[in-house]
């Protein structure tokens, strides 16, 4: 089954510093472990909330608002997509993941839909 790990809550180190490479150490890292385990789908980084935009619509009108959806400290700063046997194994590879040492890291499963070309009309 297919699991989104959303990495929210890190801070991303000025580029050229000791910290930056030192974090972009442990992800790459873990990122391979994944790949090594045969595990990972998917992953990517996400640019800074700076240049969010969110999209919202009520009664009709399209309201575009800069930034992120949500005021919160903690923004969501990328994801992984792992292909994890049950829930207790997603969570073990969130527990791994560098980041949940300083952010959080959220599980969640991926609702598995058939495309529409494969779905059966009732």
């Amino acid at each position: 089954m297919r699991y989104m790990l959303l990495i929210y809550g890190c801070e991303r180190p000025d580029a050229g510093t000791p910290a930056h490479a030192a974090k972009i150490a442990a992800v790459r890292a873990f990122t391979q472990q994944c790949e090594d385990d045969g595990v990972l789908l998917a992953s990517d980084p996400l640019h800074s909330t700076e240049t969010a935009t969110t999209v919202r619509v009520r009664d009709g009108d399209t309201l575009m608002t800069d930034g992120p959806f949500a005021e919160t400290a903690e923004q969501l700063g990328g994801y992984f997509i792992l292909d994890c046997a049950d829930l207790d194994e997603a969570l073990q590879y969130a527990a791994r993941c560098p980041m949940a040492a300083e952010g959080s890291v959220e599980v969640r499963p991926v609702l598995e839909r058939k495309p529409a070309a494969l779905q059966v009309s009732e």
